[in-house]
């Protein structure tokens, strides 16, 4: 998880461990730094699409994914970006369903806008919404062309989605475009996971439990092995 006040340094916990002690300085990007496909998925037209497929089982298979855990970290994430903000409007990229922009809400955020490039995504976060408040809204969009001014927003998250985006460089630029000064950025993402003793154990569970179950319970393997190898292909912390 990262927490960035332009121009300040990120930093990033382990993914299996977030928490507030200080994480592990990112180093400065010095070229373009784009993502890396795997598998059957080698466009963005194809992630859009296999995650329009998986939105009838994506909030399960993220308990599964994760152990569960990724509730308690997107509730870590919500705390912090909404904190010391009760009037602030926070954007939520790669919403999916809203899981955290709901959580950010109820953290006491002002309004919460969430934007995703899947629409069958953002339909799911409006059924989820119901009547609602209006303090929080759903969009379709694309984070490499967030459909914003500059400095809307005080604050920026985005959860499990980055090592999903075709060029990191232009989405953090865009996240960070319409941030206002001081404002907030938070980066929740699970990275390579390469303990000498339970890298092996994760990566078994990870890399071939995952996709069996996902593709059980969703009808749709290709998705859920595409989803493990985008984070083994995902850039670890200090490499960002």
């Amino acid at each position: 998880m990262t927490d960035q006040r332009p121009p300040g340094p990120a930093t990033e916990p382990e993914p299996d461990a977030p928490s507030d002690a200080p994480g592990t300085p990112l180093a400065p990007v010095r070229q373009p730094v784009r993502a890396i496909r795997a598998g059957a998925i080698q466009s963005s037209r194809e992630v859009r699409r296999m995650f329009d497929r998986i939105v009838p089982r994506y909030d399960l298979m993220n308990r599964v994914m994760t152990g569960g855990r990724d509730s308690v970290w997107r509730t870590m994430v919500a705390k912090r970006a909404a904190e010391g903000l009760p009037a602030a409007a926070v954007l939520d990229v790669a919403t999916g369903t809203g899981d955290l922009a709901f959580a950010i809400r109820r953290a006491g955020a002002g309004t919460v806008v969430g934007v995703d490039f899947s629409s069958e995504m953002i339909a799911a976060a409006h059924h989820k919404a119901g009547a609602g408040d209006g303090t929080t809204s759903f969009l379709v969009g694309d984070a490499l062309r967030l459909p914003f001014p500059d400095k809307t927003f005080d604050a920026c998250t985005v959860s499990f989605g980055l090592r999903n985006m075709a060029d990191y460089d232009a989405a953090l630029a865009e996240m960070t475009r319409i941030l206002r000064p001081g404002g907030r950025f938070f980066c929740l993402e699970m990275t390579p996971f390469r303990r000498p003793i339970l890298g092996p154990i994760f990566r078994v569970y990870f890399d071939r439990l995952v996709p069996l179950v996902g593709g059980l319970l969703s009808g749709d393997l290709a998705a859920y092995r595409y989803l493990p190898r985008s984070v083994e292909a995902f850039p670890a912390a200090h490499e960002l």
